[in-house]
């Protein structure tokens, strides 16, 4: 059993892509939640998907980045009327608590989560565990994704960092990263 368990750890470490990246690719959606954090990549990948219609509006969610992600989509082409700010959100927990009352409020029943690739997973089934009544969606934002550009955008860390996350939030939030 030991082995087996060193083995999984061993895997998940040698390809997070596989663990860690949910994207349910194209498709239609009520709103979109762009998630605060990053290095700019994920307003780019929100302002993608709103330029290709996928939603008409984006629900920008983190303290302390979210006007500056606004003033990121608006200059990607997205119309400042089409966003919304949750500034309050510290963690991916509160991204979801704090967002849901909006998106409710808007009457969005399918909303795509934007965040990066690596943290796709966690804050899709964050989102999920706390609104069961909408359904959510991820398309990431796959900055960093090749393994060459890791050490680069010190992305190691982040990764282990990501794993010790999900395991956390399963077994203090019972949020299921399966």
């Amino acid at each position: 059993m030991g082995s087996l368990l060193l083995l999984a750890l061993v895997a998940a470490l040698l390809f997070p892509q596989q663990v860690l990246v949910i994207d349910n690719g194209q498709l239609k959606a009520d709103a979109i939640v762009l998630l605060g954090g990053g290095s700019g990549e994920r307003p780019t990948r929100a302002a993608e998907l709103f330029r290709a219609g996928v939603a008409p509006t984006i629900l920008v969610s983190g303290a302390g980045d979210a006007g500056g992600n606004r003033l990121l989509l608006m200059n990607r082409g997205v119309p400042g009327a089409a966003i919304q700010l949750e500034p309050n959100s510290k963690t991916t927990k509160e991204n979801a608590q704090f967002s849901i009352p909006l998106l409710r409020a808007q009457g969005a029943k399918r909303v795509v989560v934007v965040t990066s690739w690596y943290h796709s997973r966690r804050a899709l089934k964050c989102f999920r565990h706390y609104a069961s009544d909408i359904q959510f969606y991820s398309s990431p934002s796959y900055h960093g994704f090749a393994r060459a550009d890791w050490t680069r955008e010190n992305l190691r860390r982040r990764i282990r960092a990501e794993y010790l996350k999900t395991v956390g939030y399963w077994f203090c939030y019972g949020i299921c990263p399966f």
